[in-house]
């Protein structure tokens, strides 16, 4: 059954495990691990009938090779990336494009999440923007403290493992308070 919520999600350091990442001379990841739960995550919210969208900053091929090699793919339903966009997070554009992607109007905003590491890009995107924000504090690459109310996350998760919970329990609100 399709759900209610969509997530948007980041990628390095929220699903791929950067410090794992391996370049080639021109800069494309040609291999990079999950991060612990992720991939397991990941699989759980597209079986459940979460619509699943891609919003990263980086080259279209590094994620198309990671993606590939770790058997993921098919759980974007659309995929937003910067060098394709030509703006990265925080831009309000990344996000338009993923809303535009995949039908959404204004009135869809309060069904939407984004999930990301990195307070400056991804959760004072999704903030300004208005979508509603969680932070994976996982990364140690990070300053995971906030400079201004914008970098706020409204919701704070440490694993991907959590994140499953976390939607079920927003489609459960959703769907409390969904007036057609």
């Amino acid at each position: 059954m399709k759900k209610r919520l969509i997530i948007f999600t980041d990628s390095g350091d929220t699903i791929i495990d950067e410090s794992t990442e391996i370049r080639n001379e021109k800069g494309i990841v040609i291999h990079a691990k999950l991060i612990p739960g992720a991939g397991e995550t990941l699989k759980a919210l597209y079986d459940a009938g979460y619509t699943i969208a891609m919003v990263a900053d980086g080259k279209e091929q590094s994620f198309e090779n990671v993606y590939k090699e770790n058997g993921l793919g098919y759980c974007f339903h659309t995929r937003t990336i910067s060098e394709t966009v030509g703006v990265q997070k925080p831009s309000g554009r990344m996000f338009q494009d993923a809303m535009d992607q995949n039908h959404l109007t204004e009135k869809d905003k309060k069904r939407v999440v984004m999930i990301g590491n990195n307070i400056r890009k991804d959760v004072a995107g999704a903030n300004r923007f208005g979508i509603t924000s969680i932070l994976l504090d996982w990364s140690p690459r990070y300053d995971m403290t906030p400079s201004d109310d914008s970098q706020k996350a409204d919701y704070i998760i440490h694993e991907p493992r959590e994140l499953l919970a976390l939607a079920n329990r927003l489609e459960e609100q959703l769907n409390k308070h969904w007036i057609e």
